[in-house]
């Protein structure tokens, strides 16, 4: 593996020489060649001159630069470019050490691993790394690589050191447009159901890390060239892709089927459910413990309620009964009294 450049990384008045290596491999992706439909012949990209319309050969192509605010292209020779006073075109000078969670992910670019470019470089390169490691802190600087300068971030992996290249600020779109439209609430019971969604999809297996894309795609291109049908591993059925009207059920059918995928049982779901936090457990009981003591003192309350009634009536009853027969007792007593006087008088009469 050949280094892509050379240069110093300026710790302080400490100089550290270093070969940068690429750290990725953008060849084994999948890529495609243009090509004419009709017969199958390959489309190039010929370098056709504006002015003169005829294609210019590579040892007759220069570079210019276009101004923002003119229509014109000035032309720039190599010398032009390696007489600018850039301290960076050879020296990576470290300007601050940050937290690595500050830099942005949108900021990053390319990759490149360092490595030593002199014997002498050993202890400085180890002492860079074990400080940033040990004070958990990545360097930032600024570097000329490929004729442009642009910001760098060193930090330490494993053993090695790493450079990261990272765009300019200016070069981070805002998000004009990007947010909903209108405020959304999202109720604590929907992100707690993304949450238990979230656990259960476990750990990155390494399956995951193949490209199953290009996988497919040769096996399209051998059976192309073989004359037969491709033979596709399917795998997993894959979700539809519908519209969520119910978010709740969404949520609770994913968590069902991320578990079946894993070929957990049903046993798991609720020995998941008795791990809900503690909050809507309590609620719960709280819920259910004034629903059944509201029933209890309800039902006793409605019971004493009740036989107060029915036992105030009954005496009510009782008497208006008593009162009945004493009135009658009364009217009996009276009408015998009569009697008596009316045949006490007769028999005065007849003597």
């Amino acid at each position: 593996m050949r280094p892509t450049a050379k240069f110093s990384i300026s710790f302080g008045l400490v100089t550290i020489p270093v070969a940068a290596y690429n750290a990725t491999d953008t060849s084994a992706s999948v890529s495609f060649v243009r090509i004419h439909t009709a017969d199958g012949g390959r489309v190039r990209n010929q370098p056709v001159c504006s002015l003169e319309g005829v294609e210019v050969s590579p040892d007759e192509i220069g570079r210019g630069y276009r101004p923002h605010d003119a229509d014109v292209v000035v032309p720039l020779s190599d010398e032009d470019l390696d007489a600018l006073p850039l301290p960076t075109a050879k020296t990576l000078t470290i300007l601050a050490f940050v937290a690595g969670g500050d830099i942005d992910p949108l900021q990053m670019g390319k990759g490149y691993y360092l490595a030593t470019d002199s014997p002498a470089a050993a202890k400085p390169y180890v002492l860079l790394r074990e400080a940033m490691e040990r004070h958990e802190r990545v360097g930032l600087g600024k570097i000329a690589l490929h004729g442009r300068e642009t910001l760098a971030m060193i930090r330490p992996m494993g053993d090695a050191l790493v450079m990261q290249v990272l765009l300019w600020p200016h070069q981070i779109r805002p998000m004009d447009g990007v947010l909903p439209e209108r405020e959304v609430e999202v109720h604590p019971n929907e992100v707690a159901a993304a949450e238990t969604l979230m656990d259960s999809f476990g750990e990155l297996s390494e399956e995951d890390l193949h490209d199953h894309y290009r996988e497919a795609l040769d096996e399209l291109v051998s059976a192309k060239l073989a004359h037969r049908e491709p033979e596709f591993d399917t795998g997993e059925e894959q979700p539809s892709g519908g519209q969520v009207m119910d978010l709740m059920a969404a949520l609770q059918d994913s968590v069902r089927a991320a578990k079946r995928s894993r070929g957990e049982d049903e046993g798991d779901e609720g020995r998941a459910a008795a791990k809900r936090p503690a909050k809507k457990a309590a609620a719960k009981t709280s819920t259910a413990s004034g629903t059944k003591t509201g029933t209890k003192s309800g039902t006793k309350s409605g019971t004493k309620s009740g036989a107060k009634t029915a036992a105030g009536a009954a005496t009510k009853s009782a008497a208006k009964k008593s009162t009945a027969a004493q009135s009658a007792t009364k009217k009996t007593a009276a009408k015998t009294t009569t009697k008596k006087k009316t045949a006490s008088r007769g028999s005065r009469r007849a003597g």
